[in-house]
């Protein structure tokens, strides 16, 4: 479903990535556009993460082509895109973190299905107590992400998904894994809404905190991730920037010839 005439900015590139402007406002109103449709539809999020890894794979690179929507998850990418003269603003951050708790009340008012595949064993059992808690109308199944992507154990949690029947498929298995998942499998299951949602099950479940909100409305969540999981995280925020220097030479330019 194409909903690109509902937004007011078309899509954009920054620092090599097309994303759309969206509000977490404007996200939910497609979700609920998409699930109303039927099929399927990827509503992606783009990172300098997601950014870097763009220009390593080719895998990476047909998932995000794929995408109905690009959220942006970054508000450095926001700011620079700014200043590169894009039609993007603070508002247009949009990360699991910002929208959670509107999407849980819409999950609940307009009676969405929802399916979480990833994070340990457990995990996942612990996050839906907490999300029912707050939201006891959501209708929310889960599986974790401890299988092998490839073959019967594949099979038997696509099974699980086809029997629930869910509306929207929210997918924790990191980056890319989650994102190679969804590419594999969004046909198989024909219908559905996925998100590629990293940690959010380990920040509802409790096991891993997530940032102050504050550090995210300033662009400090990275600080705050790095500082928590150092030996993990230091390679990502700390060398794999660099690697963006040609896409952000490259928006330099176009931001000139625009000029």
């Amino acid at each position: 479903m194409d909903l690109s005439a509902t937004f007011d900015s078309p899509r954009v590139r920054i620092l090599g990535g097309d994303v759309d402007p969206l509000t977490p406002d404007g996200m939910l109103a497609a979700t609920e556009a998409f699930v109303a449709g039927g099929g399927t539809a990827v509503i992606a999020n783009h990172n300098a993460h997601s950014l870097a890894l763009l220009r390593q794979s080719a895998a990476m690179r047909a998932f995000f082509d794929d995408a109905d929507l690009v959220q942006i998850d970054s508000l450095p990418m926001i700011l620079w895109g700014r200043l590169m003269g894009q039609p993007v603003g603070r508002e247009h951050r949009s990360t699991y973190l910002d929208w959670s708790e509107a999407f849980w009340a819409r999950a609940a008012r307009c009676g969405w299905r929802v399916f979480h595949v990833g994070g340990e064993p457990g995990v996942g059992a612990k996050a839906r107590q907490a999300i029912l808690e707050r939201h006891p109308g959501v209708v929310l199944e889960e599986h974790h992400g401890y299988f092998k992507v490839e073959g019967l154990e594949n099979h038997a949690v696509l099974r699980k998904i086809a029997e629930f029947g869910p509306d929207i498929i929210l997918v924790g298995m990191g980056m890319p894994r989650q994102e190679a998942w969804i590419a594999a499998n969004r046909y198989r299951i024909g219908r559905g809404v996925f998100f590629p949602v990293g940690a959010a099950f380990d920040y509802e479940a409790g096991v891993q905190p997530p940032a102050p909100r504050w550090m995210g409305k300033v662009g400090l969540e990275w600080l705050f991730r790095l500082v928590s999981q150092p030996g993990r995280l230091a390679h990502r925020y700390l060398v794999e920037p660099w690697s963006l220097t040609p896409a952000m030479l490259a928006d330099l330019r176009a931001s000139t010839a625009r000029r």
